[in-house]
């Protein structure tokens, strides 16, 4: 590089840790998202501009919840068949923050399953891994384990409000809502963005958020239906879209309620956005979820530990 190209270019690092991937991925590499979209939900597609939150009610408590999974294994299954057929086991904790006023986990949940078209439970000194029927390759059996990481989610989430007496709360699901879009006041908080789902002059409103300042919601289908938007947390860079992160709540909620709704995640989510010196996601990373999936993973156990175990148990 010589002298005259060093005075024209500047760089900008991404704060994003790169050992989890890209916080944004190519967005512009001139594909189109197959995604259908409704952006004049809100306000006409030509009219889009940063939303400043308006007032009024705040939720009474806010609720994060938060899944892990690890693979400690992967079997053969000896049936009756001439084959043996292939086997995923799988350790799975799900967790739930509950902030108002101070935060704390009001509940952790661990699951150890065998995923397999046949088999049964399988007991080792350490763990019992409970059999779950899940037929296919190994793409079907990873997708099983996620499925019931999320029916996990669900039932945690549904234990603490039945006997909880906060009847405004709002549940953040870590990641996209899809499986779990019947749960009351949830929206589902999604960290990276791997598509473009906007044209150039709505993903143009994006880049001019400030801090707590949202898009307009628009109505989003792929494979499923959901009304979204999209929130700058305090703390960006230069780095494209920089502390930019994508919220999503049912499609079935009517367009005054899910504008509602962003207008209230525009409000309290922000607060809660982490510090690049105590996580290398923040900002997108929020401190509730942070501090969860630490807890979460050391409930998850000692992988090389589980793993001597089923070798033991399985040759016995």
């Amino acid at each position: 590089m010589n002298a005259g190209e060093a005075e024209l270019t500047s760089y900008t690092v991404d704060p994003w840790d790169p050992g989890y991937g890209v916080a944004r991925g190519d967005e512009l590499d001139g594909r189109e998202s197959s995604a259908r979209l409704e952006l004049d939900l809100e306000r006409k597609a030509a009219d889009w501009r940063p939303v400043s939150p308006a007032g009024g009610a705040l939720p009474g408590s806010v609720l994060f919840l938060d899944g892990v999974r690890r693979i400690d294994a992967r079997v053969w299954v000896h049936g009756q068949g001439p084959e043996p057929l292939p086997g995923v086991v799988a350790s799975l904790a799900a967790g739930l923050v509950c902030c108002d006023g101070t935060a704390r986990i009001v509940d952790v949940r661990v699951d150890r399953g065998l995923y397999a078209a046949v088999g049964g439970d399988i007991e080792t000194r350490h763990a019992r891994y409970r059999f779950h029927r899940t037929s296919g390759g190994l793409d079907k059996l990873t997708l099983g384990v996620q499925g019931r990481l999320a029916a996990l989610e669900v039932e945690l989430a549904s234990a603490w409000r039945q006997q909880s007496d906060v009847e405004d709360d709002l549940l953040v699901v870590d990641g996209p809502l899809r499986g779990r879009t019947h749960l009351a006041r949830t929206v589902g908080y999604v960290k990276t963005h791997q598509k473009s789902y906007l044209g150039p002059e709505q993903a143009a409103v994006v880049a001019d958020l400030a801090p707590g300042q949202r898009s307009p919601v628009f109505g989003m289908g792929t494979s499923w239906e959901r009304k979204s938007w999209y929130l700058r947390l305090p703390g960006s860079s230069r780095a494209p879209w920089s502390a930019v992160v994508r919220l999503e709540c049912s499609a079935d909620l009517p367009d005054e309620d899910a504008v509602a709704l962003a207008d209230v995640t525009a409000r309290v989510l922000p607060g809660l956005a982490s510090s690049p010196h105590k996580d290398p996601r923040a900002p997108q990373n929020l401190v509730p979820i942070g501090g969860l999936e630490r807890q979460l993973r050391h409930r998850l156990g000692d992988a090389a530990l589980l793993y001597r175990s089923l070798r033991s148990a399985m040759s016995a």
